[in-house]
C-alpha cells in the first residue's frame, strides 16, 4: 500500500463527538503553510495526502489543498464525517478538485447511537447520504469507527448492515479510542476496556475476512486480534519499517513518527508476538495491562502475511531483536504499574 502523511486542515467540525482526540485548538494554517506542509510530503517521497481535522470540508484550505496536491503529483483522500458531501453539488465539486478517496467516519449503524455520539442530530441522515452518492462520483470509500462504550458490543453488526447496503464497501479501519488530553476525558464513559469489544471486533473482521474485503485495526494489542495480527496498523508499520507524517493543529505541530510502540505489560514479556506488536496504548493510565495475555504462537507467518512474500533473512533478524523493546516516550515507569495494578480491574 502506498504511504500517505497527514494534514490537519482545520480543528473546526460540525460534530462534537464524545470522544473527539482532534477538538478545536483556534490553530489554523494558512495556505502558504499548507502547500509548504504538502510540498514536505513530496520531498519526503510520500504517494499522498489525508486530509483530516476536524473535519476538513469545513475548511476554506480544502479545495486548494485537493488542487495543490494534485499539482505536486500527490493523490488526495479525506477522513470526514460526510455531513457537507452530503450535498451532491459540494461533494462533486471535491472530486473535481482532486480528491479520489473518502474515510467516512461512521460509529453506529444505529441512527440513535450515531447520533448520541457525534452529539449532532442528523448526523447519521447525512451520512448514509454520503455513501450513497459515492458510487456516481467515480471514487472509492473506507469506512473508520471509534470503538468505545456504546458500540462496542455491535461493531460485527456495523459492518454487516453497511456491506448489504453499499457492497462496494471493501475496506474498514477500526481505532481504538485515544483517551488522552482530548475530549474523551470529559466523557469518561465512552471509554470501553478492552474485553468489552474483543468479541465483537473477532467477529466483524471475520466477516470482513470470509467476504474478501479488507481491514485495520489501530491501538489494538495483537492478544486482542490474534487471528487477524496482521491487520493491526502498528504492527504493519514495524514490519514494513515504515514512517508515518502527521501535521497537527496543536502543541504537537509537525510529527514523523517513526516508532511504532505503546506500553508492555508482564504479559509481553512471555509473548512471542512482542516484537512484532506495538503493545497497549495509555497503558497504566487508562487502560489496564492486566487484560493483556501472551501468545505463544510464531509470529513469522504474520510477517509473510504483511509483506505478502518471504521476508529476508535480514530483516527477520531486526524483527526479532526487537523483544523486550519498549517505548522511550510511552511506556509507564515500574511505579506507574504498581500504583495502577492496586485500581479494580
Amino acid at each position: 500500500m502506498a504511504n500517505l502523511g497527514y494534514l490537519q486542515l482545520t480543528r473546526g467540525c460540525l460534530q462534537a463527538c464524545r470522544f473527539c482526540s482532534n477538538p478545536p485548538t483556534g490553530v489554523e494554517l494558512t495556505e502558504d503553510e499548507m502547500k509548504r506542509e504538502i510540498d514536505q510530503l513530496q520531498e519526503f517521497g510520500y504517494d499522498g495526502v489525508i486530509l483530516t481535522g476536524g473535519e476538513p470540508t469545513s475548511s476554506p484550505l480544502l479545495f486548494p489543498a485537493l488542487s495543490h496536491a494534485r499539482e505536486r503529483g500527490l493523490y488526495s483522500r479525506m477522513i470526514t464525517n460526510g455531513q457537507r458531501l452530503s450535498n451532491h453539488d459540494f461533494f462533486r465539486r471535491a472530486v473535481d478538485a482532486g480528491l479520489s478517496h473518502i474515510h467516512v467516519s461512521i460509529h453506529s449503524h444505529r441512527r440513535e447511537v450515531h447520533d448520541f455520539i457525534t452529539q449532532y442530530p442528523g448526523a447519521w441522515d447525512h451520512l448514509v447520504t454520503t455513501l450513497a452518492h459515492v458510487p456516481e462520483m467515480g471514487i472509492t470509500c473506507d469506512i473508520n469507527t471509534v470503538i468505545n462504550t456504546y458500540n462496542a458490543d455491535h461493531l460485527h453488526e456495523v459492518v454487516i448492515w453497511l456491506t448489504d447496503r453499499f457492497p462496494f464497501l471493501r475496506h474498514f479501519v477500526w481505532n481504538n479510542m485515544d483517551p488522552d488530553g482530548n475530549r474523551a476525558e470529559e466523557n469518561p464513559d465512552c471509554i470501553a476496556r478492552h474485553h468489552e469489544f474483543l468479541v465483537s471486533l473477532e467477529l466483524a473482521m471475520e466477516y470482513l475476512h470470509a467476504s474478501g474485503r479488507t481491514f485495520r485495526a489501530e491501538r489494538v494489542p495483537l492478544c486482542f486480534m490474534r487471528r487477524f495480527a496482521w491487520a493491526s496498523t502498528e504492527s504493519r508499520k514495524i514490519i514494513k519499517e515504515e514512517e508515518r507524517c502527521i501535521r497537527f493543529l496543536d502543541q504537537k505541530g509537525f510529527i514523523r513518527q517513526l516508532e511504532f510502540l505503546h506500553g508492555k505489560g508482564s504479559a509481553c514479556d512471555f509473548c512471542r508476538f512482542d516484537p512484532i506488536c506495538a503493545g497497549m496504548f495509555s497503558m497504566a493510565k487508562t487502560f489496564d495491562e492486566r487484560e493483556l495475555s501472551p501468545v505463544f504462537e510464531d509470529p513469522l507467518p504474520v510477517i509473510r502475511r504483511v509483506l505478502g512474500h518471504e521476508p529476508d533473512a535480514a530483516l527477520v533478524e531486526r524483527i526479532r531483536a526487537r523483544r523486550g523493546r519498549r517505548s522511550g516516550s510511552e511506556q509507564p515507569s515500574d511505579e506507574q504499574r504498581a500504583r495502577a495494578r492496586l485500581r479494580v480491574l
